[in-house]
Protein backbone atom coordinates (compact mmCIF):
# COMPACT_ATOMS: atom_id res chain seq x y z
CA UNK A 1 0.00 0.00 0.00
CA UNK A 2 1.23 3.48 -0.75
CA UNK A 3 1.88 6.15 1.60
CA UNK A 4 0.75 9.20 1.58
CA UNK A 5 2.37 12.74 1.29
CA UNK A 6 1.59 15.84 0.75
CA UNK A 7 3.73 18.49 -0.33
CA UNK A 8 2.87 22.47 -0.71
CA UNK A 9 4.44 24.33 -3.68
CA UNK A 10 5.43 21.19 -5.70
CA UNK A 11 5.41 22.62 -8.99
CA UNK A 12 9.19 24.12 -9.41
CA UNK A 13 12.05 24.02 -7.68
CA UNK A 14 13.31 21.77 -4.63
CA UNK A 15 8.92 21.09 -4.61
CA UNK A 16 9.12 19.84 -7.94
CA UNK A 17 12.38 17.70 -6.89
CA UNK A 18 10.31 16.46 -4.33
CA UNK A 19 7.33 15.47 -5.69
CA UNK A 20 9.14 13.35 -8.86
CA UNK A 21 11.02 11.52 -6.14
CA UNK A 22 8.61 10.68 -3.80
CA UNK A 23 6.38 9.35 -6.51
CA UNK A 24 9.56 7.12 -7.90
CA UNK A 25 9.57 5.47 -4.49
CA UNK A 26 5.96 4.69 -3.92
CA UNK A 27 4.01 7.51 -2.31
CA UNK A 28 0.64 8.76 -3.74
CA UNK A 29 1.94 12.79 -3.37
CA UNK A 30 -0.42 15.88 -3.24
CA UNK A 31 0.95 18.94 -4.95
CA UNK A 32 -0.40 22.20 -2.87
CA UNK A 33 0.40 24.77 -5.77
CA UNK A 34 -1.14 28.01 -7.76
CA UNK A 35 0.40 26.55 -10.99
CA UNK A 36 -0.29 22.78 -12.10
CA UNK A 37 2.65 20.45 -12.75
CA UNK A 38 2.55 17.08 -14.59
CA UNK A 39 3.82 14.72 -11.01
CA UNK A 40 1.66 14.16 -8.00
CA UNK A 41 -2.15 14.77 -7.45
CA UNK A 42 -1.81 18.82 -8.19
CA UNK A 43 -4.45 20.42 -5.87
CA UNK A 44 -5.05 24.36 -6.43
CA UNK A 45 -4.46 25.64 -3.11
CA UNK A 46 -3.11 29.86 -1.97
CA UNK A 47 -1.13 28.70 1.07
CA UNK A 48 -1.64 31.61 2.12
CA UNK A 49 -5.38 30.89 3.25
CA UNK A 50 -5.59 29.03 5.60
CA UNK A 51 -9.56 27.92 5.53
CA UNK A 52 -8.19 26.97 1.99
CA UNK A 53 -5.13 24.71 2.98
CA UNK A 54 -7.14 23.24 6.10
CA UNK A 55 -9.84 22.20 3.48
CA UNK A 56 -7.86 20.41 1.28
CA UNK A 57 -5.44 18.53 3.25
CA UNK A 58 -8.99 17.43 5.36
CA UNK A 59 -10.07 15.85 2.04
CA UNK A 60 -7.04 14.31 1.69
CA UNK A 61 -7.41 12.71 5.37
CA UNK A 62 -10.99 11.80 4.76
CA UNK A 63 -9.79 9.21 2.51
CA UNK A 64 -6.49 7.87 4.06
CA UNK A 65 -3.93 8.78 6.41
CA UNK A 66 -1.14 11.20 5.93
CA UNK A 67 2.12 9.85 6.53
CA UNK A 68 4.13 12.85 5.38
CA UNK A 69 4.00 16.77 5.15
CA UNK A 70 6.81 18.39 3.11
CA UNK A 71 6.20 22.21 3.63
CA UNK A 72 7.70 23.28 0.73
CA UNK A 73 6.20 26.81 -0.52
CA UNK A 74 8.19 30.16 -0.12
CA UNK A 75 8.92 33.42 -1.80
CA UNK A 76 12.28 35.07 -1.34
CA UNK A 77 12.91 38.98 -1.41
CA UNK A 78 16.38 40.82 -0.68
CA UNK A 79 16.12 43.84 1.35
CA UNK A 80 17.15 45.45 4.48
CA UNK A 81 14.82 46.27 6.83
CA UNK A 82 14.72 49.65 5.88
CA UNK A 83 13.74 49.17 2.34
CA UNK A 84 11.42 46.58 3.65
CA UNK A 85 7.86 47.85 3.58
CA UNK A 86 5.52 46.61 5.44
CA UNK A 87 3.30 45.33 2.79
CA UNK A 88 6.63 43.28 1.97
CA UNK A 89 7.12 41.85 4.93
CA UNK A 90 3.48 40.64 4.99
CA UNK A 91 4.29 39.37 1.93
CA UNK A 92 7.36 37.03 3.28
CA UNK A 93 5.47 36.00 6.34
CA UNK A 94 2.31 35.18 4.99
CA UNK A 95 3.36 32.94 2.33
CA UNK A 96 6.68 31.46 4.29
CA UNK A 97 5.49 31.19 7.78
CA UNK A 98 1.57 31.38 7.73
CA UNK A 99 1.74 28.65 4.87
CA UNK A 100 3.64 26.65 6.92
CA UNK A 101 1.42 26.95 10.16
CA UNK A 102 -1.68 26.16 8.20
CA UNK A 103 -0.03 22.85 6.65
CA UNK A 104 1.48 21.46 9.64
CA UNK A 105 -1.56 22.51 11.42
CA UNK A 106 -3.95 21.01 9.18
CA UNK A 107 -2.07 17.09 9.09
CA UNK A 108 -1.52 16.89 12.77
CA UNK A 109 -4.96 14.99 13.75
CA UNK A 110 -4.44 12.41 10.84
CA UNK A 111 -1.15 11.71 11.68
CA UNK A 112 -2.26 11.61 15.64
CA UNK A 113 -5.24 9.47 14.63
CA UNK A 114 -2.06 6.62 13.40
CA UNK A 115 0.18 7.92 15.72
CA UNK A 116 3.01 8.23 13.33
CA UNK A 117 4.09 11.06 10.54
CA UNK A 118 6.88 13.47 9.67
CA UNK A 119 6.62 16.96 8.96
CA UNK A 120 9.43 17.90 7.02
CA UNK A 121 9.63 21.73 6.36
CA UNK A 122 12.14 23.67 4.14
CA UNK A 123 13.71 26.28 6.35
CA UNK A 124 17.39 27.63 4.80
CA UNK A 125 20.67 28.13 5.89
CA UNK A 126 19.53 31.50 6.83
CA UNK A 127 18.27 29.91 9.85
CA UNK A 128 21.65 29.59 11.07
CA UNK A 129 23.29 32.61 9.61
CA UNK A 130 22.37 36.21 8.08
CA UNK A 131 23.19 37.34 4.81
CA UNK A 132 23.15 41.29 3.47
CA UNK A 133 19.53 42.11 2.47
CA UNK A 134 17.49 39.44 3.92
CA UNK A 135 15.81 41.22 6.62
CA UNK A 136 12.33 39.18 6.32
CA UNK A 137 13.16 36.32 4.32
CA UNK A 138 16.17 35.71 6.74
CA UNK A 139 13.40 35.73 9.38
CA UNK A 140 10.99 33.92 8.09
CA UNK A 141 13.57 31.51 7.68
CA UNK A 142 14.57 31.27 10.93
CA UNK A 143 11.20 30.97 12.54
CA UNK A 144 10.33 27.97 10.14
CA UNK A 145 13.51 26.55 12.02
CA UNK A 146 11.86 27.50 15.54
CA UNK A 147 8.20 26.04 14.03
CA UNK A 148 9.92 22.18 13.37
CA UNK A 149 11.70 22.27 16.70
CA UNK A 150 8.70 22.86 18.72
CA UNK A 151 6.19 21.17 16.59
CA UNK A 152 8.80 18.00 17.33
CA UNK A 153 8.87 18.26 21.02
CA UNK A 154 4.59 18.92 20.90
CA UNK A 155 4.22 16.03 19.02
CA UNK A 156 7.01 13.33 19.78
CA UNK A 157 4.30 11.45 22.31
CA UNK A 158 2.52 11.10 18.96
CA UNK A 159 5.62 9.20 17.14
CA UNK A 160 5.55 11.94 14.79
CA UNK A 161 8.81 13.46 13.89
CA UNK A 162 9.38 17.10 12.60
CA UNK A 163 12.90 18.59 10.94
CA UNK A 164 14.06 21.11 8.82
CA UNK A 165 16.05 21.07 6.12
CA UNK A 166 17.97 24.14 5.90
CA UNK A 167 19.51 24.02 2.17
CA UNK A 168 22.41 26.81 1.20
CA UNK A 169 22.34 27.90 -2.34
CA UNK A 170 20.63 25.94 -4.86
CA UNK A 171 20.15 26.30 -8.32
CA UNK A 172 16.48 27.05 -8.56
CA UNK A 173 14.43 29.22 -10.48
CA UNK A 174 13.97 31.35 -7.23
CA UNK A 175 17.62 31.82 -7.28
CA UNK A 176 17.54 32.32 -10.93
CA UNK A 177 14.69 35.13 -10.26
CA UNK A 178 17.14 36.44 -7.52
CA UNK A 179 19.85 36.70 -9.63
CA UNK A 180 18.31 38.34 -12.16
CA UNK A 181 16.66 40.75 -9.81
CA UNK A 182 19.83 42.18 -8.56
CA UNK A 183 21.42 42.06 -12.33
CA UNK A 184 18.22 44.20 -12.86
CA UNK A 185 19.12 46.54 -10.23
CA UNK A 186 22.99 46.73 -10.42
CA UNK A 187 23.41 46.35 -14.24
CA UNK A 188 25.87 43.26 -13.53
CA UNK A 189 26.79 40.50 -15.50
CA UNK A 190 24.78 37.32 -14.86
CA UNK A 191 27.28 34.95 -15.87
CA UNK A 192 29.88 36.65 -13.29
CA UNK A 193 27.70 36.77 -10.31
CA UNK A 194 26.55 33.09 -10.86
CA UNK A 195 30.14 31.99 -11.36
CA UNK A 196 31.08 34.56 -8.18
CA UNK A 197 28.07 32.38 -5.98
CA UNK A 198 29.84 29.24 -7.03
CA UNK A 199 33.30 30.01 -5.94
CA UNK A 200 31.94 31.15 -3.00
CA UNK A 201 30.89 27.56 -1.82
CA UNK A 202 33.63 24.98 0.06
CA UNK A 203 32.71 22.47 -2.77
CA UNK A 204 32.67 25.47 -5.68
CA UNK A 205 29.31 24.83 -6.95
CA UNK A 206 26.05 25.61 -6.34
CA UNK A 207 23.43 22.66 -5.11
CA UNK A 208 20.78 20.73 -6.77
CA UNK A 209 16.98 20.30 -6.28
CA UNK A 210 17.65 16.94 -6.35
CA UNK A 211 19.91 16.68 -3.35
CA UNK A 212 18.18 18.59 -1.44
CA UNK A 213 14.96 16.02 -2.28
CA UNK A 214 17.14 13.04 -1.19
CA UNK A 215 17.36 14.64 2.30
CA UNK A 216 14.05 14.97 2.25
CA UNK A 217 13.23 11.30 1.49
CA UNK A 218 15.91 10.13 4.05
CA UNK A 219 14.07 12.35 6.85
CA UNK A 220 10.28 10.77 5.91
CA UNK A 221 11.61 7.48 6.32
CA UNK A 222 12.30 4.70 8.91
CA UNK A 223 15.94 5.41 8.18
CA UNK A 224 15.61 8.45 9.80
CA UNK A 225 13.24 7.16 12.78
CA UNK A 226 15.21 8.74 15.72
CA UNK A 227 15.55 12.00 14.41
CA UNK A 228 13.62 14.86 15.46
CA UNK A 229 13.85 18.37 15.94
CA UNK A 230 16.24 18.99 14.00
CA UNK A 231 18.03 21.44 11.24
CA UNK A 232 19.64 19.37 8.78
CA UNK A 233 22.16 21.86 6.56
CA UNK A 234 23.01 20.94 3.19
CA UNK A 235 24.68 23.67 1.98
CA UNK A 236 28.37 22.52 0.60
CA UNK A 237 29.58 23.52 3.73
CA UNK A 238 29.11 26.83 3.50
CA UNK A 239 27.80 27.66 6.96
CA UNK A 240 30.84 25.50 8.32
CA UNK A 241 33.16 28.41 7.36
Amino acid sequence: MKKTCVVTGGSSGIGLSIVKLFEQNNYQVFNLDLSPSPFGEFCYCDVTNISQVTKIINNIAKQQSIDVLVSNAGIHFSANIENTSEDDFDKVFNLNVKGAYAAVKAVLPSMKASNNGAIIIISSDQALIAKHNSFAYNLSKAALASMAKTTALDYAAFNIRANAVCPGTIETPLYHQAIDNYCQKSGADKAEIHREEESLQPLNRLGQPEEVAELVLFLASDKAKFITGSLQVIDGGYTAQ
